[in-house]
């Protein structure tokens, strides 16, 4: 009698065993990963936007703000725009020219803002210098933290009074990560 190459039954039931065993033990670190890089996408959107929104206001000449795109202009997760607000509502309204529009964030990421000074809608000014301001006066500072979350992670973009934002990890750096409004 010949042998024939391949595989008994037993063999490749051992080995989707083990190919099931590696999964279950692969998969919540990979979901884990994915997680942290779509709050650290995130982060780097609305940095990004940021940049633009001050330097669009140094290129324009003048006042240019961010702000959320829901009707209350609270919620930033639903999306937000840049736009120059002729008519001081710090809304983007209907013949208000929108530079950039960024589409909402998935469901499971959350941001809160806080800011020097307070009160609704949100929004971020930047002057025709790049300096952060109030949508009422653009020779007032103002500014503050957006702070994204997703589960337990988190990460903060700090703008100080001079417009300058970046972006950190309290986890990683809680002496050097807190917010500007505080």
């Amino acid at each position: 009698m010949k042998r024939q190459a391949g595989l008994t039954l037993i063999e490749l039931l051992v080995v989707l065993v083990l190919a099931a065993i590696l999964l279950g033990v692969a998969a919540p670190a990979f979901q884990q990963s994915m997680q942290r890089l779509r709050l650290q996408a995130a982060t780097n959107d609305l940095l990004a936007a940021i940049d633009l929104t001050r330097a669009q206001a140094m290129a324009r000449g003048a006042k240019v703000l961010m702000a959320p795109l829901d009707p209350a202009g609270v919620n930033w997760q639903s999306g937000w725009a840049i736009f120059q607000d002729r008519n001081g509502n710090r809304r983007p309204d209907a013949g208000e020219a929108i530079i950039y529009r960024h589409d909402p964030l998935r469901a499971d990421i959350g941001i809160a803002s806080r800011f020097t000074s307070g009160g609704m809608p949100a929004y971020i000014a930047y002057n025709a210098a790049g300096r952060t301001c109030r949508a009422d006066s653009s020779l007032t500072a103002r500014w503050g933290t957006l702070t994204l979350t997703q589960g337990d992670d988190s990460r903060n973009i700090i703008i100080n009074m001079l417009g300058r934002a970046r972006a950190c990890d309290p986890r990683r750096e809680p002496s050097n990560c807190s917010g500007a409004a505080d």
